[in-house]
Formats: C-alpha cells, structure tokens, sequence
C-alpha cells in the first residue's frame, strides 16, 4: 500500500483487533480457526488486524515453535474478500534493532502495511538510543509508534522522546496504552508540538476507551486551534465484541461532530472499564489477559480453546465468574448473535 493511502486510512479511523493466537487443546495450532478469526475481524467491520503482537503470544517467535511466520502469512492471505475492502495488515514488531529489523522485512515480505514498534526489550537504553532504533526499523516498514504501560513490561518516556519521535518520517501512527491520563496527554502534546498531523493517534488505553475516542485535545483556551482526536484504537478488547465495537466506533464518530457529548456515554465509558477489568483480569496485574480474550472466544466458537503456548499461563480463579457478570450487565457490548450467525460459515470457508 503507498504510504499516502495507508495515512489516509488510519487518519479516518476505526477498529483494530489485536489478533488471538488459535491453538487446539493440545498445543497445536489450528488455522483453520485462525483464518475463521480473520473472517470475523473483516466482516465485523474493523479497519485492520494486528498480528504477532502481545495478544498473538510473543512466544510465536522462539525457535520450538516456529510460529511467527506462519501465522502473519495465514493472516495476511485473510485480510479481504470477494468486494469486501482489505484489513489493513499490522505486525508486531520487537526486540533489539537486529531482530525488530528482520521481523520487519519479513513482514513487508509478506505484505504488511505497518509494525506496530514494542521498545519493551530496550529497558537499559537510552531515550536518544531508543529512537534512532525506532528510525532504523521506519526504513523497512512504515511504524506505529507503541507507549506500552510498565505493569505489563514497558517503560516510561518522556516528552522529550515522543517530541523526537514525531520527527521520524515514517511514524504513521502512534497507540498510546499507557493507562496514565499524565503520560498519554505528553504524547499528544509532543505530536501537537511537532506539528504531525499525518500521524493517526490510536488508543490502547483499555481503562478509558471510550473517553479517549471522545476527547478533543487542546492544549491552551484558544478554541479555534485544532484540536487532537484518536482515530481509534488497536486493542486486544475488541478481538472479542468486534462487531458491537464498530458500531461503537461509528456513532462516537457522529457525536463529535455534535457541540456535546450525551451524558449516557460518560456512563458507557465507565462499563466499558467494567468489562475489560473482567477480561484482561487486571484485579491481578493482568495475569490472565490473554487466556480471558481466548475464553471468550472459545464459548463462541471462534476458538478451540483458551489454550496458551505457555500452559502454564492460565485464567485466574474467579476470572471465569467476573466475565460471565460483565457478559450479562453489558448486553451493548456483547455481539453473540452475530458470531452464531456466523460462525460455521467462517469455519468452513477457513
């Protein structure tokens, strides 16, 4: 895709699923199963899909599994169908310049659009270090920059960083999961400040989705200077409920277009934290969210299990519980009905 293109379409926004590993009861993977998730993902709705990201396994990448490419090529021979338009195809990218250098040209190979940038592996480096990394790795794919919260293995950046990370040229966009409304209002004064609106801002702050997609972002009175809006989000909460997120996504496109926003989605905003405090299982440290997004899937259909590369990466007690209450109290946010439409049709077309 040229880079024109590819800004225009995440500049208009939408929905990106972070994209499940489908793994059978055994271990095994079934792609069958993988390609029925990309069959949901696309008529759903979503903008993309990123694969090979933290709700991918990272585990894909080591050597016994030998998972990495094959799971971005199934996916990326998944992305369109028939007169449907293509997902956009987002890889993960991580580790030290050597490795994130391969991953990204393997995945230009394959035809990815973007890589979504973890500096997570660079704890020990400096700011300055850390961004002629991420310009190195621009060169072979155009880049998502990724703020990845420090409770699940990244590291704070300051302002300064995210200043001079706007001046690489081929940053698309950047996705904010700090979960810190401190740390993510100095990203978007960073990008206000360097000037970079062909940079699309996506949320992955999922303790405040909705408030993040409804904010304009001005920093000073005057109201007729432009303000800053994400576009949308790449989160791994709407590899499940995808449908009922583009939907979601949709109306808050049309609200703020509106002078004011209806109190009932200040309401919305703070469910949507219910939920996904179930799901990602953030009462501990998020142990759980990987096999909780699976679970949710699994009793669905979607996938064969909740199963984990690591079996030893499981719910938490009581998780199972929490995602059947938030199931039940949240029924705005629950697309079952559209998946059982669905689903064999996708099992058998994958």
């Amino acid at each position: 895709m040229e880079l024109d293109e590819l800004r225009a379409r995440l500049l208009k926004g939408g929905v990106i699923p972070a994209c499940p590993l489908a793994l059978n009861e055994d271990g095994s993977w079934s792609e069958r199963h993988q390609g029925a998730l990309m069959a949901y993902y696309r008529e759903a709705g979503a903008l993309g899909v990123a694969v090979g990201v933290h709700t991918t396994q990272f585990e894909i990448r080591e050597p016994r599994h030998g998972l990495f490419e094959p799971v971005l090529e199934l996916c990326a021979n998944r992305v369109g169908s028939g007169t449907q338009p293509c997902l956009l195809r987002i890889a993960g990218l991580c580790g030290e310049t050597a490795q994130a250098l391969g991953e990204a040209e393997t995945a230009r190979r394959l035809g990815y659009d973007a890589g979504l940038l973890s500096v997570a592996a660079l704890k020990t480096w400096t700011e300055p270090e850390i961004v002629a990394h991420c310009r190195a790795v621009s060169e072979a794919l155009p880049v998502f920059g990724f703020y990845l919260q420090p409770a699940v293995g990244g590291r704070d950046l300051s302002y300064d960083f995210w200043r001079a990370f706007a001046e690489i040229e081929n940053v698309v966009a950047i996705k904010i999961a700090a979960f810190n409304r401190y740390r993510t209002l100095e990203v978007i004064r960073a990008l206000t400040d360097a000037g970079r609106d062909d940079i699309a801002l996506y949320t992955g702050n999922d303790d405040h989705i909705i408030g993040d997609l409804l904010t304009a972002h001005r920093f000073g009175e005057d109201e007729r200077a432009p303000a800053r809006r994400f576009a949308g989000g790449l989160l791994g909460q709407w590899a499940v409920w995808t449908r009922r997120a583009v939907e979601m996504h949709a109306e808050i496109l049309r609200i703020r277009e509106g002078e004011s926003v209806p109190a009932e989605w200040l309401t919305r905003n703070a469910q949507l934290t219910d939920a996904n405090a179930a799901l990602f299982d953030a009462a501990n440290g998020f142990a759980g969210c990987i096999p909780g997004i699976n679970e949710v899937l699994r009793r669905r259909g979607l996938l064969p299990s909740r199963r984990c590369l690591n079996p030893a990466e499981e719910m938490s007690p009581g998780q199972a519980e929490r995602i059947d209450r938030v199931s039940a109290a949240y029924s705005w946010l629950v697309d079952d009905a559209f998946v059982l439409e669905n689903r064999e049709r996708w099992l058998s077309e994958s």
